[in-house]
């Protein structure tokens, strides 16, 4: 079966003006001017996108597939994630992690979810390890999980700056970078060590290290939650401008100035205004990760799971309020994660690239998704369903 998107205005994220695209085996076959694609003697599905953007897959780079959690016992683990949830947030492709939990959930597990998503029609590639180290993994070492394991594509989330991380000295996390580095180069991979910051008092202090003491380049390591305060987000602002890559974790558009977060909107407009380029910005989800919260003494008070609605709302907002325009508020939420974990196929229109697409309506609600060519979202619809889920 072919597909032909008709007469939409892609933004690749670059805007490519109206375009036809031919999706055939998966991929994109060919990206023409309207009217171009001439297919004769095949079964050909059309799909009339005028007056909408076709725009690429989006690409969310830190999701609990198996769910997070436990922080408060075994009743509190979340659940795993459905292909459906996914699929309804406009997202193709993730990287799915553990997070505190490096014992119940393993990465045996974590591999096998991973492996599932991608037959029900979502690209998935995994990190080695949990919050703790040393690392759990599948192999015996990370470097040789990067290399020999198709789905690992670096290490994390590794917990910094928490109580709840194995509070690792300087050199335990720096020969954990060296092993993703390396294992990056010899894995063909991006090898990235990402990770998870809590709201402790050192904060990046592990990265600056690295940067002036070891020879690895700051682009090995990325963090995330760097949202999560202001403290925290003034240094994330200048890791980023010494050249590292930062990811903001999404949640509600409207935080109150009463709490310590700030929201991804209010986030990006101050790395625009903090001369942040717009390459070293990702956004993720932390999707059916668990969201503790703790009172002084580190005592659990509440406890709530993480979603991907407030992604892509999150997208949404940032084109809606004008801080981007929807060519740069496309690159956190899709072409820069693809870039920095080196995800091939991902991120982009264009021809021979995976057919990972999404049809936004003029106000931005996702009308039709394809995860690979195969649809997911019809008519505003979501139609992919996972093998134990009711239609």
């Amino acid at each position: 079966m072919l597909t032909l998107i008709r007469g939409g205005r892609v933004f690749a994220p670059e805007d490519l003006g109206t375009k036809d695209v031919l999706i055939a085996g998966g991929k994109i076959s060919a990206l023409a001017a309207p009217g171009a694609v001439r297919i004769e003697g095949a079964d050909v599905e059309i799909l009339d996108a005028s007056g909408m953007f076709v725009v690429p897959g989006l690409v969310d780079s830190h999701v609990h597939i198996l769910g997070g959690g436990g922080e408060g016992g075994p009743t509190t683990r979340a659940p795993e994630i459905r292909i459906e949830d996914i699929a309804a947030c406009g997202i193709t492709t993730v990287i799915g992690c553990l997070g505190t939990d490096g014992v119940t959930r393993h990465p045996e597990s974590l591999l096998a979810k991973a492996r599932a998503l991608d037959l029900e029609g979502v690209s998935t590639w995994v990190f080695a390890g949990s919050y703790e180290i040393p690392v759990r993994t599948l192999t015996g070492s990370v470097r040789s999980d990067i290399i020999l394991i198709d789905k690992v594509v670096g290490a994390g989330e590794i917990a910094l700056s928490d109580h709840r991380s194995s509070q690792p000295s300087f050199q335990e996390f720096a020969r954990l970078a060296a092993e993703c580095r390396v294992g990056g180069m010899l894995g063909g991979k991006a090898g990235i060590l990402h990770l998870h910051l809590g709201d402790g008092p050192r904060r990046l202090d592990f990265l600056f290290r690295l940067v002036r003491e070891t020879e690895i380049p700051i682009g090995q390591v990325v963090p995330t939650h760097v949202n999560r305060s202001r403290e925290l987000f003034a240094q994330a602002l200048e890791f980023a401008r010494l050249g590292g890559t930062i990811d903001l974790t999404a949640g509600a558009e409207d935080i109150p100035a009463s709490e310590p977060d700030l929201s991804v909107v209010e986030a990006v407009r101050l790395c625009r205004e903090g001369g942040v380029p717009p390459a070293r910005l990702t956004v993720t989800s932390d999707g059916n990760g668990s969201l503790p919260v703790f009172d002084a003494t580190g005592k659990l008070v509440r406890l709530s799971v993480a979603g991907q609605k407030d992604f892509f709302e999150n997208f949404r907002a940032l084109v809606r309020r004008k801080v981007l325009g929807l060519e740069d508020a496309l690159k956190p939420f899709a072409a820069n994660p693809a870039a920095v974990y080196k995800l091939p196929g991902k991120g982009r229109i264009a021809a021979d690239m995976d057919a990972d697409l999404l049809v936004l309506d003029k106000d931005l609600n996702l009308r039709d998704s394809f995860g690979r060519g195969r649809r997911l979202v019809a008519a505003g619809r979501v139609v992919v369903r996972g093998t134990f889920s009711h239609s």
